[in-house]
């Protein structure tokens, strides 16, 4: 729950400090802002569940649990992509 408050808080203060970066025209006070909203989301996604995994993982199992067969053509699709990537092609 503690990381969930925290990523929340993280991507409040990424946003504020964004738009006051954009307001003044301070470029590096926006990008602090943008990566401070992309760090509080990755918290929110491993924050943990009811279950006490976090929500990502939860999400993933949900969706191979209802949809097997796609499940299994996706993981196929990255792991074609993967092995194109580290044969150069």
């Amino acid at each position: 729950m503690a990381d969930a408050l925290t990523g929340t808080a993280n991507s409040v203060t990424g946003k504020v400090k964004e738009t006051a970066g954009a307001a003044t025209g301070d470029r590096s006070m926006q990008a602090g802002g943008m990566v401070d909203q992309v760090k509080g989301a990755v918290q929110k996604a491993m924050a943990p569940g009811a279950d006490g995994q976090p929500q990502m993982m939860g999400q993933a199992k949900a969706f191979a649990k209802e949809r097997p067969w796609a499940t299994a053509a996706l993981v196929g699709v990255l792991g074609l992509a993967t092995l194109g990537t580290l044969r150069g092609k």
